[in-house]
């Protein structure tokens, strides 16, 4: 099939790849000037499928409306807040019951899963070498942080998730570097997760994928879709007076936030808000002072991974406020916890040229899991709403929408993973 991909970030081009693979002919239109320079570009870069759940959870309504008066609060709701925001907020909370959480939740890490096995796969048989390390580790900074996790410690156990409860000595043998001043009751530690760099992965992927005849179009905006004619793009590139149309057999929506609005004109209302994350990234000045891998303060909800010769500080997530303005505290209270556990990490002096503080949108649906396969509309198909699990879930997810539209059964369960799931 002659199949067009709306969207280059990390689910994008890896259903381009998937798709090629199985001997597509495979366009992908981006409206930047190169792949993966949204959510994708400077994400946690945590693939950690246990620990991949809704952000729909119960008692979580209770815990946002008490972060609106903590200073370095993990989530929070800023103001103004858009209509479609508001609606959003009404559905999630709705999504918050301890029913629908425990089947969102059975969702994702099947998907999570399943992705991370993709992945390996993927990173092993095309040989791709980008900055990744195993382990993860989340840090308890006290009893009160570690009463928090049991619940989760239970569901890792109920998905034969391998880790261990460890204390302070010995998660300062695994990560040695941890600051010998900050006092912590001890960890989690999760040998089989990982970090790595999505967006470096995304690049050698989209090069894998052209060299299976994949064609991608930068600078290429695609017009909200026709209802009577929803395969005919019409396609704004840069430099060209006028839009052109072309022609698909198939149109697979992977456009992130765009998304909704380029497939409302078909009938489909899909809820999607931007949650926004913050992160910095900057050159390691000492190797013995920066963690080996990858560890998550609990309380703060902060990452801290090692990427190569770099260290990221990610965190927050925010809905509401302006897009384009970066929040002085979300940016301060990474600096914090990088300080409380590795001062010593990063070259931070130069702040501005080596040192690249982020805010990305994370498109996220109010009950959690995205959306991935048939939309019922002839030809349109999508792979959305991934919201902070993009990463974690992209590979899955793009194997799965490869299959459907080859007419195969994928190698894991999607029950509520269709569109319409959101139409119930």
């Amino acid at each position: 099939m002659k199949i067009a991909i709306v969207g280059a970030g990390i689910i994008g081009v890896t259903t381009a790849y998937e798709l090629a693979a199985d001997g597509h002919e495979v366009t992908v239109l981006e409206r930047h000037g190169a792949a993966a320079l949204e959510t994708s570009f400077a994400n946690a870069g945590v693939v950690a499928p246990g620990y991949v759940t809704p952000w729909a959870a119960p008692g979580m309504a209770g815990k946002v409306a008490r972060y609106l008066f903590s200073r370095h609060a993990p989530v929070r709701v800023c103001w103004p807040l858009a209509a479609h925001e508001l609606r959003w907020m009404m559905r999630w909370r709705r999504a918050c019951d301890l029913d629908t959480y425990l089947a969102n939740r059975a969702r994702l890490q099947r998907l999570a899963f399943y992705s991370r096995q993709r992945l390996h796969e993927l990173t092993e048989d095309l040989q791709l070498e980008y900055d990744h390390t195993s382990g993860y580790m989340v840090l308890l900074r006290s009893e009160k942080d570690r009463r928090m996790v049991q619940p989760g410690l239970q569901v890792l156990k109920d998905a034969g998730v391998k880790f261990q409860e460890i204390d302070a000595e010995k998660a300062r043998t695994l990560e040695p570097a941890i600051n010998a001043d900050t006092e912590f009751l001890g960890a989690i530690h999760l040998p089989d997760d990982e970090v790595g760099n999505c967006r470096q992965f995304a690049l050698l992927l989209k090069n894998q994928a052209q060299g299976l005849g994949a064609r991608f179009e930068f600078n290429a905006a695609v017009a909200p879709l026709d209802p009577a004619q929803p395969t005919l793009l019409r396609i704004t590139r840069e430099n060209e007076a006028a839009p052109t149309t072309e022609r698909f057999d198939a149109v697979v929506v992977c456009g992130g936030l765009a998304s909704a609005a380029l497939l409302r004109p078909v009938g489909l209302r899909i809820p999607l808000a931007a949650v926004h994350g913050y992160s910095i990234s900057a050159p390691i000045r000492e190797p013995l002072n920066a963690p080996r891998s990858g560890v998550m303060d609990e309380r703060y909800k902060v990452a801290i991974s090692r990427l190569g010769n770099r260290v990221r500080v990610s965190g927050s997530a925010e809905i509401g406020g302006q897009p384009n303005h970066k929040r002085p505290a979300a940016i301060q209270t990474l600096y914090k916890v990088l300080h409380d556990w590795f001062p010593g990490a990063a070259q931070l002096a130069n702040t501005g040229a080596a040192v690249q503080e982020w805010k990305g949108a994370r498109p996220m649906l109010p009950d959690g899991p995205p959306v991935i396969g048939a939309t019922g509309i002839p030809g349109v198909w999508i792979n959305i709403g991934h919201g902070s699990s993009g990463w974690a879930l992209s590979c899955g997810s793009a194997r799965v929408v490869a299959d459907l539209m080859g007419a195969r059964a994928p190698d894991v369960d999607l029950e509520g993973l269709g569109v319409e799931r959101l139409l119930a």
